[in-house]
């Protein structure tokens, strides 16, 4: 079969699932359907938003379904008149059997970690949290389990100590469109030799990776330098790590952290206490050391560099954060 005559339905929702998209419209493969979440309320206006994949189908004329409940009988009909050979999954959600099973060649999906490390919705996060220094793509055909398929391929990817959570995923992400493309590819030739995941030796153990929510974000700053360090770059720039500063009145603001440097050092001074000069440098102490801090946000303000934000709040070293 050529690729102009491979029915291809693909299902995805945030900007990660575009790159492979275009790769197969650009690339002259016939996707026959997209289908991606319905629209959401966003913004102080709460205006309804496109997802980045609906955009790009509205984009290129690209028949869309957007259902709220994927075992409807009416979303399941109408797939089925799509008559898909192939379904494609980026960055969607969890597909009752009566479709990943509906495709004559299956259903698989791009995850963005070496699997079977970090199943779950957000491996790119917990790599860089973690400390990671390589992590990865896969694809792999849908079963039942979530994210525990038989592997067709896997692409390694390191990741620099400098790294935050924006750059890997856009490494991730360039690399994941071309991926997909070489797996529709080695399944069109018949040449796909998938390997249960239970084959696979992962080094150390294998580690989950849970939904983050804003309480996951918070930082504590009783744990070693380093480990704060790769908590802020692995949550930078979205959904960012943050601390609230407790301001000489006693009152409290949330602040985002975005950007740190690591400062270890033997001192004396409780973890949250902070070193700053009012002008320059604005330290926090963590329990081995210092955290400098380089970007952060306060609320209803655009991110700054801190030099940028000490020239305008004047902090001192008896302001705290917790």
């Amino acid at each position: 079969m050529k690729k102009e005559d491979l029915r291809i339905v693909y299902m995805g929702t945030p900007d990660f699932a575009v790159e492979a998209l275009r790769c197969l419209v650009e690339g002259g493969y016939n996707v026959v359907g997209v289908i991606t979440m319905p629209d959401k309320p966003a913004g102080r206006g709460h205006k309804l938003q496109f997802s980045p994949v609906k955009q790009y189908a509205l984009d290129h004329n690209l028949p869309l379904l957007q259902p709220e409940k994927l075992k409807n009988e009416e979303f399941v009909e109408a797939l089925r008149a799509w008559k898909a050979d192939l379904q494609i999954v980026v960055a969607f959600r969890m597909l009752p059997e009566v479709v990943w099973n509906m495709p004559r060649l299956g259903t698989f999906n791009l995850h963005a970690s070496l699997l079977p490390q970090y199943r779950g919705a957000a491996p790119i996060n917990w790599a860089v949290i973690n400390g990671d220094t390589e992590t990865g793509i896969t694809t792999f055909f849908l079963k039942h389990e979530i994210d525990t398929g038989e592997i067709i391929q896997q692409v390694r990817v390191p990741i620099a100590d400098t790294d935050d959570v924006g750059v890997v995923h856009d490494k991730l992400m360039m690399l994941g469109g071309r991926l997909v493309v070489e797996t529709v590819d080695a399944i069109l030739d018949g040449t796909v030799k998938s390997i249960p995941q239970e084959e696979i030796v992962a080094p150390g153990e294998l580690r989950p990776a849970p939904k983050i929510f804003k309480e996951t974000c918070r930082i504590d700053w009783n744990q070693p330098v380093k480990r704060i360090y790769d908590f802020v770059r692995g949550l930078s720039p979205y959904p960012a790590a943050w601390t609230e500063l407790i301001q000489l009145d006693g009152t409290t603001v949330v602040m985002k952290i975005f950007e740190t440097e690591k400062l270890p050092q033997s001192h004396q001074m409780e973890p949250g206490s902070v070193l700053t000069d009012s002008k320059t440098y604005f330290r926090i102490a963590a329990a081995d050391g210092f955290i400098g801090v380089r970007s952060l946000q306060l609320p209803g303000k655009k991110r700054l560099k801190i030099d940028e934000l000490l020239r305008g709040l004047h902090l001192t070293e008896e302001v705290k954060v917790q």
